[in-house]
């Protein structure tokens, strides 16, 4: 008999400890159901509704897939451009932001004086700098092609020609690398220094050094800023628009409308066409659906890029 009246203490005792992690998973379990779990599930369900933000949606089945996938002339092009500048942009920018780690690294003085200018950039608001950068790159009246023609070389029209309007993107965003140049700064610094001295002694070069010692260390690191700087260059808008928007001699101020993507539609990316088509033509089931197109592949590249196999982490089979 007292084994029964005492059996349900250990059952009570489980289901407080389930409560009590509940409990502190509460605000994480909220924010991830209000601004993720709710927003996505809204998105597939309008995915198959004609919506113009205005009347009662009604059901039409995959037309918005057709129309998006067969119908929209401009998908291709920003497709290609939003994984232009992934790949590009991505690459580059990790490159550089190692390089200049590994630089500031190597300064025996003036290292503080050299993280602040690298790191001064990336804290211009997104805007401010590209207005500046479109100033710099004017064919016309930029100083940066007014210095090349002093040493006897054309510049190009940067943001005014298709062909030069996307590497002038990646120069803008190379300039802003502070925030890669201090994580991997941070990571280079953590690498214990009785490996470098393990291998100067067994008479490694400076190549067989970082190859050996400093890229096993921060790979971790590396791969955490491939994985975000795709997710992040998916959504890239910002940048784009407002430099379309200035080569094109349209102004920032309200009232101004352009047609994104100026040169020719080659800085057009998903992300604006996302926007032109839900809040400008009020189509929201196909800005549903490009947003659908954008979470898939950004979801897919980010599950390739964290495999072992992927080369960012040496998986131990």
């Amino acid at each position: 008999m007292a084994h029964l009246i005492t059996a349900p203490g250990p059952r009570r005792r489980h289901t407080r400890e389930r409560l009590r992690v509940l409990g502190f998973l509460s605000p994480w379990l909220i924010g991830f159901t209000v601004f993720f779990g709710y927003p996505l599930i809204a998105t597939v369900y309008f995915s198959f509704m004609r919506y113009n933000q205005i009347r009662p949606p009604s059901f039409v089945g995959l037309r918005n897939w057709r129309y998006v996938f067969t119908q929209m002339p401009l998908f291709g092009p920003a497709l290609w451009n939003t994984l232009w500048l992934v790949v590009v942009m991505v690459s580059l920018r990790v490159i550089f932001g190692l390089g200049t780690g590994l630089l500031i690294t190597k300064v025996k003085t003036g290292a503080g004086f050299f993280r602040t200018a690298f790191y001064l950039p990336y804290l211009a608001p997104p805007v401010a700098a590209t207005v500046a950068f479109v100033f710099l790159l004017n064919p016309g009246t930029g100083p940066v092609n007014g210095a090349l023609a002093a040493l006897g070389v054309s510049g190009p029209d940067w943001f005014n020609d298709p062909h030069w309007a996307k590497p002038s993107l990646v120069l803008l965003s190379l300039w802003g690398i502070g925030d890669l140049m201090v994580v991997f700064l941070a990571a280079l610094l953590d690498v214990p220094k009785e490996q470098y001295e393990a291998a100067k002694l067994d008479g490694a070069g400076a190549f067989a050094t970082f190859r050996y010692v400093t890229w096993p260390a921060i790979t971790p690191v590396v791969m955490f800023a491939v994985v975000t700087g795709v997710v992040q260059t998916m959504q890239y808008y910002t940048q784009a628009l407002v430099a379309g928007k200035l080569a094109s001699g349209v102004g920032l101020g309200p009232g101004s409308t352009v047609q994104p993507g100026y040169p020719d539609h080659s800085t057009l990316t998903v992300t604006q066409l996302v926007y032109s088509l839900g809040f400008h033509n009020f189509n929201t089931g196909a800005a549903c659906v490009l947003s659908l197109v954008l979470f898939a592949i950004a979801m897919a590249a980010a599950s390739l890029l964290m495999r072992g196999r992927a080369g960012l982490l040496g998986a131990e089979d």
